[in-house]
């Protein structure tokens, strides 16, 4: 039986698409700043996810912030493109009563949620990072678009509309939070504030 011998030519190593490491690079920022924000993150890190030196995401970005802002923007697109397909499913003749395109495109934010905690974390970092002018001008377009947006799909008024995106940041806080509620009554704000009063209580 023959062997292969050292003088057999290796296999040419596939180059991979500067678009494609671009994407990944993206996805490898969503998750990692999520974790981390802006300040708190290595490129290097983002880098090693993919595999790549940290010079070659400088090449692709430009600088830091210019992934992270790719990143956010990818988090922000993700959330409409959810609303798109919740929107473009919803039928009437099958809904349940008193439910409507809005309730469709809030429960596939909350689905959202549920099964990619990434998406939220970054959200939340995105805001904190909007002390930076380049970054806040930035995410405000995004959120801006993405009101016009549900507000195409739905069709709804100004104040269903503020309705919606205020119960979306009550969401978006239960969530970070890990809780199904945030009302001041709720179940484990009770228990927390009669633990608090547990443990001020003088000892005898």
């Amino acid at each position: 039986m023959a062997s292969p011998t050292a003088s057999e030519p290796k296999a040419p190593r596939q180059r991979v698409p500067a678009a494609e490491r671009r994407d990944a690079l993206i996805d490898a920022a969503v998750h990692e700043f999520a974790q981390g924000g802006l300040h708190g993150t290595p490129v290097d890190k983002i880098a090693r996810r993919v595999g790549v030196a940290q010079p070659y995401v400088f090449s692709l970005f430009g600088s830091k912030r210019e992934l992270f802002l790719a990143a956010v923007e990818r988090c922000f697109a993700r959330v409409s493109e959810r609303f798109t397909v919740a929107a473009g499913e919803f039928d009437p003749a099958l809904a349940l009563p008193d439910t409507d395109v809005m309730s469709a495109m809030g429960q596939a934010y909350v689905e959202l949620l549920e099964s990619n905690r990434d998406y939220l974390m970054l959200q939340l970092q995105s805001y904190a990072a909007c002390e930076d002018e380049v970054i806040r001008d930035r995410v405000r377009a995004s959120y801006a678009r993405l009101v016009a947006h549900v507000q195409g799909l739905s069709g709804a008024d100004q104040e269903r509309t503020d309705d919606f995106f205020r119960y979306g940041m009550w969401l978006n806080v239960a969530a970070a939070m890990g809780v199904p509620d945030i009302s001041a009554g709720c179940e484990w704000v009770r228990a927390e504030l009669d633990q608090g009063e547990l443990d001020q209580a003088p000892t005898q």
